[in-house]
C-alpha cells in the first residue's frame, strides 16, 4: 500500500512543502513569507503558529487532507551532535529546539511544526539526517588550541542522500565505500565519508574551511584577532563578515550565481579571478579530505546549486582532484526528496528509526 508523506523545510523567510505517494513526489511548493512579517518575531521558534498555520492553509487550497498522510517529515535544526539517520519527533526533540541552545535556525522549526501535524492525525513524525550529524573520529575535532574543538554543522541532509545516490551509480553499496562530497552552496561543505560514516567535515557554519558565495571559510587568525581589537567593528560586524557578509559578496557585492557568470562572461577578469579563487579553496579542502582516507577514495562529488556551473566551476575543481578519483557531478540538490524518502524507509521496514535522547 502507497504511503502518502507530507515534508516540511522551514527556510529563513520561506517554508517549502511537499507531498510524496511513496517516492513520487505530487505536490511541491514554496510558501515565501513577508521580511517584515519574519522580522517581528523576536526568537525563530515564535514563528512555529505563523508557519504551520500557512502550511495547512497551502495544503486546504491545493485540495490535499492531510487526514491521508501516513507520516509528516521535517528539516532537522541545530540538534545536540547525533549519528546520521531517520529520527522519530519526540517531546524530548521539541523541547531541545524550542530552547535552541546551540543556537536559532529556521531549521529548528521543521520537528516542532511536523510533530504537531502529525500528533492531530496519530501517525509517525521523523526527521532525517540534520545539520548537527556528527560522526567525526576524535582525531578530526582538535585544534591547536586545547580550549576549541572542531564542531560538526554541515549539509548532513543532501551529502548522505547523494552519497547513496553515487553508490547506487557505481554499484556497490554506500557502506562500503570511501568518498569526498562536497555539497556547494551559499556554504560549502566537504565530508570525509568513510564507510557510511562522515568522519570529518569542515564546519560550514563558524569560519572553516573554503570560502564561499557568502560565507569567509577560514581565515589567518592573526590580522583576524588584530582586526577584532583594533576596534573597529562589533561582535555582531564580525560575525557577518564570517557568515551572511563573507566570500563572493565581500569581494563582488553578489552572492547570485547567475550575475556572477553574466560578469565573467562579459570579459571581467577580476570576477573570474575571485570565483577561481572559491575553486582552488574547495579543490584544496577535497584534497585534504583524501589525506583523512589515505589516498584510498572511490569518488569525489560535487553537489548543491553551484554544481550546475560546468563552464567554469565543476572544471576547475575537478581538474585539480581527478588526480585523487574519478569526480561525480550531481548538481543541485532535492532535500524534499532526501527528507520523505528517510521516512519512506523506516515506514517500509528498510530502516529502523532512530531515538533522539
Amino acid at each position: 500500500m502507497n504511503k502518502k508523506i507530507l515534508a516540511i523545510n522551514p527556510g529563513s523567510t520561506s517554508s517549502k512543502i511537499a507531498v510524496f505517494n511513496d517516492e513520487e513526489c505530487i505536490f511541491k511548493t514554496t510558501i515565501r513569507h513577508n521580511t517584515d512579517t519574519i522580522q517581528k518575531f523576536k526568537n525563530v521558534i515564535d514563528q512555529y503558529d505563523f508557519r504551520k498555520d500557512a502550511i495547512l492553509q497551502t495544503l486546504k487550497e491545493n485540495d490535499f487532507n492531510i487526514n491521508d498522510l501516513d507520516a509528516v517529515v521535517g528539516r532537522g535544526g541545530m540538534l545536540k551532535p547525533i549519528e546520521s539517520g531517520t529520527y522519530r519527533v519526540n517531546d524530548e526533540m521539541v523541547d531541545y529546539m524550542r530552547r535552541a541552545p546551540r543556537g536559532e535556525h529556521a531549521s529548528n522549526l521543521g520537528c516542532v511544526i511536523a510533530k504537531e501535524i502529525a500528533d492531530k492525525q496519530d501517525i509517525p513524525a521523523f526527521i532525517v539526517d540534520p545539520v548537527a550529524v556528527d560522526e567525526m573520529e576524535d582525531i578530526a575535532r582538535y585544534t591547536g588550541m586545547p580550549e576549541i574543538r572542531r564542531d560538526s554543522l554541515f549539509h548532513a541532509l543532501n551529502q548522505k542522500a547523494v552519497a547513496r545516490k553515487a553508490s547506487a551509480d557505481l554499484g556497490r553499496p554506500y557502506e562500503e565505500l570511501n568518498l569526498i562530497v562536497a555539497h556547494l552552496g551559499g556554504g560549502i561543505s566537504v565530508g570525509v565519508h568513510r564507510k557510511g560514516r562522515v568522519i570529518d567535515v569542515n564546519n560550514a557554519l563558524d569560519g572553516d574551511g573554503p570560502m564561499s558565495p557568502e560565507r569567509s571559510g577560514q581565515v589567518p587568525l592573526g590580522p583576524l584577532y588584530k582586526m577584532i581589537f583594533k576596534g573597529d567593528y562589533t561582535l555582531e560586524e564580525i560575525k557577518r563578515k564570517n557568515y551572511g557578509q563573507g566570500g563572493l559578496v565581500a569581494y563582488l557585492g553578489t552572492n547570485d550565481g547567475y550575475e556572477i557568470q553574466k560578469r565573467i562572461e562579459s570579459g571581467d577578469k577580476d570576477v573570474e579571478f575571485i570565483y577561481k579563487v572559491m575553486c582552488y579553496q574547495i579543490a584544496k579542502e577535497i584534497g585534504s579530505g583524501a589525506t583523512v582516507l589515505e589516498g584510498d577514495v572511490d569518488a569525489i562529488i560535487l553537489t548543491g546549486g553551484l554544481a550546475y556551473d560546468d563552464k567554469i566551476l565543476t572544471e576547475e575543481i575537478t581538474r585539480r582532484t581527478k588526480f585523487i578519483a574519478d569526480v561525480l557531478v550531481y548538481p543541485g540538490e532535492d532535500e524534499m526528496e532526501a527528507l520523505a524518502l528517510g521516512a519512506l524507509r523506516v515506514l517500509n521496514g528498510k530502516e529502523n528509526a532512530k531515538t533522539y535522547e
